[in-house]
C-alpha cells in the first residue's frame, strides 16, 4: 500500500477499477469488500476468507497488511490508526466492537434536490473513487453497495440511482438504494429495519418499518413544505423572531443580541442582508446552539421556539408509529425508537431528544429510545450485509 501512495495518482474512473481488476491490484483479488455509503461518509468492509471467519480492517490514516489482520495486529501510521477484528458470515454471531473500517472518505452534499443531480452524482462519484483509492481496492472486487442517501423519496429515485450504480460496478456486485434516514435507524438496530427513527439535524424526518416490510414516514419534505423542528426550523424562527421584535410586531428578546452578537452584526435591519447573501440550510442551522442558549438562561421567546419544536418531532414520531401500529392495539407494545441528529444531543439544561421522549412516552409507554453508538454509515454497512446474506439465504430483506 505504500508503494502504491508513491506512484502516479490514479484518475477518478481507473480508480473505480474496470471489470478485469488492474495489474497493479492483483494481489487483492482475493479480498471481497463490501463498499458501504452514506450522504457524506464511505464505510467499506474488506472481508478475507480464514478458514471459516472473515477478517475485517479499519483504516483512517494507517494501513493494515494482510498479515497482520490474520495475525489480530495493527500498525499505526502518522496520526492514523488501524484495527483488525474477525468477523463472521452466520448472523447469529455477534459483530465486534468497534465495527472495523477500511477506508474512509468524505464529501460534500449529495441530495439531488438540493444540489442538483449532475452534482450529487459527481459528488458521490468521487467519493467512491477515493474510497476505493484508500483502501488499494478495485470496484470488480466489491460484492455489494448500498446507497443510503437523502433525497430518495419515491421509487423513480430508487431506480434512476440503481441504473446509474449498474453503468460503474459490475453485474456481480449487488445494489441497494435507501433515503438516508434507513441508515440512521439500521445504525440504532444493527441492520435490522423494524421500529423507528428520528433525525433532526438540518432537516427532520421520521421513518419507520413494521417486521413484515411495511414502511411510513413524517416530515422530511425539506423547510419549504415545513420540516418543523429541524435545525433550520428552529433558526429560522428564531431569526423570525427577531424581525418581529425589532419592528414591533412581536415581544423583545434576548436573540436579538446574542444572534448579532454571533454574526458580528450590529442592528437586526442587517439579518436581511446575511440571511439573503447565503440561505443555504445548515448555515442557518448552525444558530440552534444560540436559541438553546437563551433558552437556558430563562428568554421566554426562544423557550416557546424549542417547546414548538419538540411538540413538532413528537407528532412526526407519533404519525409513523399510528400508521404502522408499532405500539400494538393497547399502544404500549415495545419498539426500538432511534433518535439522530445534533438537534436531539443533549445540552446543559434544555435536552431537546429527552423532551421529545417525554412527549411520545406519553402516548407510547413501550418506546424504547436508543442513542447509536455508531454513524449513520456504519448503518449502512450493517443494511448491505444483511441484505446481501439474506439474499444468499433466501429470507426476507426485513426479517
Amino acid at each position: 500500500m505504500e508503494r502504491l501512495a508513491a506512484e502516479e495518482p490514479i484518475p477518478k474512473w481507473e480508480r473505480l477499477g474496470s471489470r478485469s481488476a488492474s495489474p497493479r491490484m492483483e494481489r487483492l483479488d482475493a479480498e471481497e469488500p463490501i463498499l458501504i455509503l452514506d450522504e457524506d461518509t464511505l464505510f467499506q468492509h474488506s472481508l478475507n476468507e480464514c478458514n471459516g471467519p472473515l477478517y475485517t480492517h479499519q483504516m483512517n490514516v494507517g494501513q493494515v497488511s494482510q498479515g497482520e489482520a490474520r495475525r489480530g495486529e495493527a500498525r499505526r501510521g502518522g496520526a492514523g490508526r488501524g484495527h483488525c477484528y474477525p468477523y463472521f458470515r452466520r448472523l447469529d454471531i455477534p459483530l465486534p466492537d468497534p465495527l472495523p473500517v477500511l477506508a474512509r472518505a468524505v464529501a460534500g452534499c449529495s441530495n439531488h434536490n438540493s444540489v442538483g443531480e449532475t452534482a450529487a452524482r459527481e459528488t458521490l462519484e468521487q467519493v467512491m473513487a477515493d474510497a476505493l483509492l484508500k483502501s488499494a481496492s478495485t470496484r470488480s472486487a466489491v460484492q455489494a453497495v448500498c446507497l443510503s442517501v437523502s433525497g430518495v423519496n419515491h421509487p423513480t429515485d430508487q431506480h434512476r440511482i440503481l441504473n446509474w450504480l449498474r453503468e460503474i460496478f459490475p453485474s456481480h456486485v449487488r445494489l441497494f438504494v435507501q433515503n438516508d434516514a434507513v441508515a440512521a435507524l439500521a445504525s440504532g438496530t444493527m441492520g435490522r429495519l423494524h421500529g423507528c427513527v428520528l433525525i433532526a439535524g438540518t432537516g427532520t424526518i421520521a421513518y419507520g418499518f413494521t417486521e413484515d416490510g411495511r414502511e411510513a414516514r413524517a416530515a422530511g419534505a425539506g423547510p419549504i413544505l415545513g420540516d418543523w423542528g429541524s435545525g433550520y426550523g428552529i433558526a429560522a424562527q428564531a431569526l423570525t423572531a427577531v424581525i418581529r421584535a425589532h419592528d414591533g410586531r412581536g415581544p423583545q428578546t434576548s436573540l436579538t443580541h446574542s444572534i448579532l452578537h454571533k454574526l458580528n452584526l450590529f442592528s437586526p435591519d442587517e439579518l436581511i442582508g446575511w440571511t439573503y447573501a447565503d440561505p443555504s440550510w445548515a448555515r442557518i442551522a448552525d444558530l440552534v446552539p444560540v436559541v438553546v442558549s437563551s433558552a437556558e438562561a430563562g428568554d421566554l421567546v426562544a423557550n416557546k421556539i424549542l417547546h414548538d419544536a419538540v411538540q413538532e418531532l413528537g407528532s412526526s414520531v407519533k404519525a409513523v408509529v399510528q400508521r404502522l401500529d408499532l405500539c400494538g392495539e393497547d399502544g404500549k407494545d415495545h419498539f426500538p425508537l432511534v433518535m439522530v441528529g445534533g438537534v436531539l444531543e443533549a445540552n446543559k439544561r434544555w435536552d431537546i431528544g429527552n423532551e421529545v421522549m417525554n412527549c411520545i412516552s406519553k402516548d407510547f409507554p413501550g418506546a424504547l429510545p436508543i442513542r447509536p453508538k455508531v454513524e449513520p454509515a456504519v448503518g449502512a454497512a450493517l443494511l448491505a450485509w444483511n441484505f446481501l446474506m439474506r439474499e444468499c439465504h433466501h429470507e426476507p430483506f426485513t426479517s
